[in-house]
C-alpha cells in the first residue's frame, strides 16, 4: 500500500509541475507575439493644432514617415475656395484650415521642399510640383500627396485613427489609404 500511495503522489506532483510549466510557456509565447509598447505608441500621434503658424511648414513624424502640416492663410483659403477639389484636401480644426499630408512624393518617394514665398512644394528629384493643398500642379507625380488617417478630437488631430472626416476623403477619392 505504501508503494502505490508514493507512486500516486509522485504522479500528481509531476502533473502539477508539468501543468505550471505549460501555462508559463503559453504566457511567454503570448507575450512574444504581442507588439512592443513602443510599436503600439508609434501607431498614434496627437498634434495640438493651436501651436501652428500660418504659411509655416512643420514636419512631424508618424510611423517613421514625415508628415507635413501647413496652416492655411486667408489668401490661401480664398484661392482654395475657387477650386472645390482644393477645399476637399484641407482639414478644418476649429476655425482654421490645415494641409496635412505624408511628405513623400507620390512619384518615387522623394521629400519635396516647401517654398513659402510661392506657397508650393517642389520635388527636386524629377521636377514635380504641388500647390499649398498638396495637389499636383506639375507632373511627373501621379497624384497629390497622400493624407494620413486622422481623427479630429477638439483642437487636436490624432494621426493613425480613421475619423469620419478621413473616411469621407477616402470615399471621395481625395486620398488613398496609407
Amino acid at each position: 500500500m505504501k508503494n502505490s500511495s508514493r507512486r500516486g503522489f509522485m504522479g500528481k506532483a509531476f502533473g502539477a509541475v508539468a501543468g505550471v510549466g505549460a501555462v508559463a510557456s503559453l504566457y511567454a509565447m503570448k507575450r512574444s507575439w504581442d507588439p512592443l509598447p513602443s510599436v503600439k505608441a508609434a501607431g498614434f500621434t496627437t498634434l495640438d493644432m493651436s501651436a501652428y503658424k500660418e504659411n509655416e511648414l512643420v514636419t512631424e513624424k508618424w510611423r517613421g514617415k514625415p508628415i507635413f502640416v501647413l496652416k492655411q492663410t486667408a489668401d490661401m483659403l480664398a484661392k482654395a475656395k475657387k477650386n472645390p477639389k482644393d477645399m476637399d484636401r484641407l482639414i478644418k480644426v476649429g476655425d482654421a484650415h490645415f494641409m496635412v499630408c505624408v511628405g513623400l512624393c507620390t512619384h518615387l518617394g522623394c521629400i519635396p521642399g516647401y517654398r513659402p514665398e510661392t506657397e508650393d512644394f517642389l520635388c527636386a528629384c524629377h521636377g514635380g510640383m504641388y500647390d499649398f493643398t498638396a495637389e499636383v500642379t506639375k507632373a511627373p507625380p501621379p497624384r497629390g500627396l497622400d493624407i494620413p488617417p486622422f481623427k479630429i478630437d477638439g483642437n487636436k488631430l490624432v494621426l493613425g485613427e480613421e475619423g469620419p472626416e478621413y473616411k469621407k476623403m477616402l470615399e471621395a477619392g481625395t486620398t488613398l489609404k496609407v
